[in-house]
């Protein structure tokens, strides 16, 4: 089944990512004149990358990209083909508190893409799509080149690394999109203020925080909940000295007598 793999390395219990439901995906099916959905998720797990997602088939192909897109048709970006994933996560953006992809997912762009090639299939078979985005962010004609394997490359990598390219055309250029535009395009937000608004209960006390790994990512995740801890508690402040504060603080002091 396509999202077999999704599944298995999830526990959804525990994650708030979209199951999938396999029944729902089959009813959704879309006329074929129906514009096509594409995400790019920017998460920041134990390395920072960006997820590109191109709806094909009922389901989200996904891409992996460290270094996130680039608008310079010169830049070979590596893009890391990964599990497809259920439609509705091209809506996700939040906390996965633990378990596959721990870390938090930030809705970095979103739109509807088309293929500039006559079967999707059949590119990628071949390892060579051509595609159209129009998002808030990227736009214009791109590419996803699948790079031949080594001699050494195990088995279950096998196929999976490709290249994304921005063609060039009028919406390719010298800016680095990921710097120039590094926020949310739904909440607006940078990642402390999704940690912030997603998991305030972590950080009920000034406990010192901490994050666990090593290199840039870790040290990123620290800065994040150390910003995230600072809103949450400027925020209770505020909630504590706003308008019918005092009310609240002398109900509680009449129940306490």
């Amino acid at each position: 089944m396509p999202l077999d793999e999704y599944k298995r390395k999830r526990d959804f219990s525990k994650t708030p990512e979209p199951a999938g439901d396999e029944r729902t995906r089959s009813r959704r099916k879309r006329s074929p004149s129906a514009p096509l959905a594409f995400c790019v998720q920017k998460h920041l797990a134990s390395h920072l990358h960006y997820d590109l997602r191109l709806e094909h088939d009922g389901v989200l192909l996904s891409w992996a990209v460290p270094k996130g897109p680039s608008l310079n048709s010169h830049d070979r970006r590596m893009a890391v083909r990964t599990e497809d994933h259920p439609r509705d996560y091209g809506g996700f953006e939040g906390v996965i508190p633990e378990g596959y992809g721990a870390g938090i997912v930030m809705l970095w762009d979103r739109g509807t893409w088309s293929p500039e090639v006559d079967d999707v299939d059949a590119a990628l078979e071949k390892g060579d799509l051509k595609f159209a985005l129009d998002g808030y962010k990227l736009k214009g004609s791109w590419a996803l080149v699948r790079l031949r394997d080594r001699s050494d490359t195990a088995p279950a990598q096998r196929g999976r690394n490709w290249l994304l390219i921005k063609h060039a055309d009028f919406w390719s250029g010298p800016i680095e999109i990921t710097e120039f535009a590094p926020r949310s395009v739904v909440s607006d937000g940078d990642f402390d203020d999704i940690l912030a608004a997603d998991m305030p209960d972590l950080w009920a006390t000034g406990r010192p925080a901490t994050a666990s790994g090593r290199g840039s990512a870790a040290r990123l995740t620290q800065q994040v909940i150390e910003s995230a801890a600072r809103k949450i508690l400027a925020r209770n402040e505020a909630a504590e000295s706003g308008p019918g504060a005092a009310t609240k603080r002398g109900s509680r002091s009449r129940r306490k007598r």
